[in-house]
């Protein structure tokens, strides 16, 4: 699971400046007036071979009465709680604010590591961080977030705080199930069906399940850790701080799985836009995944029934089209079974390994059927396939220039290893590299 940091700070300290170069990208909306971010924006950012979520916040006055900093004032709140590690922002040229006290004094409390970096001392002086001490944190940093300046001793403080992997792997040797969905669904009957005993609350309130579980169970010698997690509701919808950290979690627990189970409720009218919304979390992680079409029990059925289910879900799912369905009904545990054979095999098809030989014969087979199209006159070459790594299965494509490959004929080899091998349930990952004269 990513660590998460935090960056927080009263407005206009630069905090969407460091968010959006150490991101990588301008998601942060950068301005000199105040108050510009007013929500959480999460990005994923890495350093030294650290991987972690950043999380920008608007900026905060913390007693202030004003409806909109309350707003912001929860939200950052929010990125705290569910946060390793926290960048306490504060601007050297505005000095020392009563803000930035009441700031301090907030985070002392929480009992995180806690950075604190003062920004825009565009020339490093030693002397003009002394002031900032007295904010009682031993961690300062001079630093320029809009030159690149003192950042790296920085980030290398930021990554000291977070756990090792080896530490926190409670069930190394398990493979990692969360079960995701929204609200309802029957994730928890689900999970109770496959223990054969209730471990966790059944309930028809939505929302019951607030934090993420962890079951361990043994099913046919496979050792297995079940994650039961939050139902992810629409943003909108989100209006209590404690669902709004469910949520976060949720999100953490797809990200630690090996596989998710994507609970849907299938005596609905129809497949919904936060059900489409939740596979896209899982999609974007890339996880191997099984929508499982819950309480199919309740629905009246016909010859037709399920085809008309699966062609909703391939129109709705296009951009996972590896998905692997069942219909069950975890109250009955009708197909139960069924599902757990299910989990194994995409379990097994995200980690297969296909020999160099097998692969570069299939991507032969595949130019040779459809030779790859010209582009100002030039033609893309693929000279030779590799598998770099599994889980999800990643192919590089060595060649002559990237940049004359075209998204749809990236999607046709993808399709052609996917007729060639049983890739059903997990996404694969196609990547480019230009070969090298004399390689």
């Amino acid at each position: 699971m990513k660590p998460t940091v935090a960056i927080v700070g009263k407005s206009n300290t630069g905090k969407s400046t460091f968010f959006n170069r150490i991101s990588g990208r301008r998601i942060s909306i950068v301005q000199d007036i105040p108050g510009v971010t007013r929500d959480r924006i999460l990005s994923e950012a890495d350093w030294a071979g650290n991987n972690f979520n950043l999380i920008d916040t608007g900026g905060l006055e913390p007693t202030s009465e004003d409806k909109m900093q309350r707003h912001i004032k929860k939200q950052a709140e929010l990125a705290i709680a569910t946060s390793d590690v926290i960048i306490f922002f504060t601007d050297v040229k505005q000095g020392l604010t009563a803000s930035d006290y009441e700031i301090a004094d907030l985070l002392r409390t929480i009992g995180k590591p806690v950075i604190l970096a003062v920004n825009k001392l565009d020339v490093y002086d030693p002397e003009l961080l002394y002031d900032f001490y007295s904010l009682g944190f031993a961690d300062v940093f001079g630093i320029s977030a809009e030159q690149g300046l003192g950042l790296g001793d920085l980030l290398d403080k930021i990554v000291s705080f977070f756990p090792k992997i080896e530490a926190e792997e409670e069930y190394k040797d398990y493979i990692k199930i969360a079960v995701v969905g929204k609200p309802n669904t029957g994730k928890s009957s689900l999970i109770n069906s496959i223990l054969g005993e209730e471990r966790v609350i059944v309930s028809d309130i939505p929302g019951t399940t607030r934090d993420s579980i962890d079951t361990p169970v043994t099913i046919n010698g496979v050792n297995y850790v079940i994650i039961d997690t939050a139902g992810l509701r629409r943003k909108r919808s989100v209006d209590c701080p404690v669902e709004a950290i469910s949520a976060i979690q949720s999100i953490k627990a797809i990200e630690r799985a090996d596989i998710a189970l994507i609970m849907i409720d299938s005596s609905e009218t129809s497949i919904t836009e936060q059900d489409i919304r939740i596979a896209g979390y899982v999609h974007d992680e890339g996880k191997p995944s099984i929508i499982v079409m819950n309480k199919w029990d309740l629905v009246e059925k016909d010859t037709y029934t399920i085809d008309k289910y699966k062609k909703e879900l391939d129109e709705k799912l296009k951009f996972m089209s590896y998905y692997r369905a069942i219909f069950l009904s975890a109250k009955t545990g009708k197909r139960l079974n069924k599902l757990t054979e299910m989990i194994k095999e995409v379990y097994e098809n995200n980690r297969r390994r296909v020999s160099t030989g097998i692969l570069n014969e299939i991507i032969s087979n595949a130019v040779a059927t459809t030779p790859p199209p010209t582009s100002s006159g030039r033609q893309l070459k693929i000279y030779y396939a590799t598998q770099t790594k599994t889980a999800p299965p990643t192919f590089v494509l060595f060649v002559n220039d990237y940049k004359l490959m075209h998204f749809s004929y990236e999607r046709y080899l993808e399709n052609c290893l996917r007729s060639a091998l049983d890739f059903s349930g997990t996404p694969i990952s196609i990547q480019l590299k230009n070969k090298a004269k004399g390689d």
